[in-house]
């Protein structure tokens, strides 16, 4: 099952806030929790809950609504990158979030190598036409 990059994410703060607090991490060398704010946290797993909900609703697969979905997530995704000062998603967090929504498709039986390839397109670009991040 695919797991949310936001909830990873989470996990590294918390385990850096624990070797933080035990002494076995210096100050110095914390950064996590900066990186992964909060707001940004809350907000990113809010977007891929809600295209998580989307996804499990298409019935027929119709190309036209598995792309609105994406759309939907990528803009919204988009937005929060904006509201943390276009620096939410560094390339890794990029990587992550478009191989989630890739696994999120392929583990709800859509063929995601196909429907990008119906629209003369590589499975790695289905975000591309929205993506500003």
């Amino acid at each position: 099952m695919a797991i949310r990059p936001s909830a990873r994410w989470r996990t590294r703060v918390d385990e850096e806030a624990t070797e933080l607090a035990s002494g076995t991490r210096l100050p110095s060398d914390a950064f996590l929790a900066e990186l992964f704010p909060e707001s940004l946290l809350v907000a990113t797993d809010g977007a891929l809950h809600a295209f998580e909900s989307e996804v499990g609703t298409l019935r027929d697969q119709d190309d036209g609504q598995v792309f609105e979905a994406v759309k939907r997530v990528v803009l919204a995704l988009n937005e929060i990158n904006e509201d943390h000062d276009g620096a939410g998603y560094e390339t890794e967090e990029r990587e992550q979030l478009c191989l989630y929504i890739d696994q999120l498709l392929t583990e709800s039986g859509i063929d995601v190598p196909t429907l990008a390839a119906r629209r003369g397109i590589s499975r790695t670009e289905i975000t591309d036409d929205w993506r500003d991040w």
